[in-house]
């Protein structure tokens, strides 16, 4: 059929068939002004145009896109581009594939160790937080423990810098890792086992009496009784003499004394505060978020060593 202008006009029957779209779906969009008719017949049948199909196409292409008819109206009625449109939807798909993506990953981390319906709630809730508010419940971790206290500044830049990254893909064990590590920062007993650590590292430096390379000492203790054990030498026998001997040594020069009871019991006390397996199960939960390579536990080293200084 031809319209006055010579050019083709389409019945909604027709165009249904072009478009592939329902007819109660042309209808729809006509009667909503969408893509209104071009003309309508002497019997009041709707006529539609060539510009009016290429509308239908657009309209159909937005829709299939997830933009919603208030929007692709404005785009038709040129209040905003379809370039600004597609950015905006182009965001918002990216933040859908991240929560998939998520779900995914909760769903496969439940699938493998068989949660409980309570566990299945929590790690979906907490894997669903923004990169801000994960690293917000760090932070606040990071804050109480330290508040008010002159500590390392070297230590507490090293825990304010590695903070949880979750990938917008994780593995199951990444979100497995996350769980824990919400669980274990919010406990209160391990929070205030930090905050002993924390108060104790800054009576030191109140004293002048906190070695310059704890990092040095910590990594001679771990290896030194990491060798020990591997040989099956027991932290009170003869043969852990020399070994505890050396290490004694280290320390006192590193705090600038010299070796004694008295001063090893106040090494085993400070060692004591200071090693908790949680704290290393908290930088390991870190390196497995991050996809950092995680560092072999050393705390058995720090327990024999402990057990070594014993009266």
């Amino acid at each position: 059929m031809s319209g006055m202008d010579g050019g083709t006009l389409y019945t909604i029957g027709e165009l249904a068939r072009r478009t592939g779209l329902p007819v109660r779906t042309i209808r729809f969009y006509s009667d909503e002004g969408v893509v209104p008719p071009t003309c309508r017949t002497e019997a009041g049948y709707r006529l539609y145009d060539a510009d009016a199909a290429a509308r239908l196409d657009l309209v159909r292409t937005l829709r299939d896109l997830g933009v919603d008819l208030g929007t692709v109206q404005r785009v038709l009625d040129r209040e905003i581009g379809v370039g600004d449109v597609a950015a905006a939807h182009a965001e918002a798909l990216d933040v859908q594939i991240r929560t998939l993506r998520l779900r995914r990953a909760v769903l496969r981390a439940v699938a493998k160790r068989g949660s409980t319906p309570e566990e299945i709630e929590l790690m979906h809730k907490l894997a669903r937080l923004s990169d801000e508010e994960r690293r917000r419940i760090i932070t606040d971790f990071i804050d109480e423990s330290f508040a008010g206290l002159d500590v390392n500044p070297d230590f507490e830049a090293k825990l304010r810098s590695a903070l949880p990254d979750l990938p917008d893909d994780p593995e199951p064990e990444q979100v497995d890792a996350w769980v824990e590590l919400a669980e274990l920062v919010g406990d209160p007993d391990f929070r205030a086992a930090i905050r002993r650590m924390a108060e104790h590292q800054a009576a030191d430096i109140e004293k002048g009496s906190y070695p310059e390379d704890p990092a040095r000492l910590g990594q001679l203790t771990g290896e030194k009784v990491a060798a020990a054990i591997a040989d099956g030498i027991e932290p009170r026998s003869d043969a852990a003499r020399p070994i505890v001997d050396e290490l004694v040594a280290a320390y006192a020069e590193a705090f600038g004394t010299t070796d004694g009871p008295e001063f090893r019991r106040e090494l085993r006390k400070r060692t004591e505060i200071g090693t908790d397996r949680r704290a290393e199960r908290y930088w390991q939960l870190i390196a497995i978020i991050n996809g950092w390579p995680v560092w072999p536990t050393m705390t058995p080293s720090f327990e024999w060593f402990i057990e070594a200084l014993r009266d």
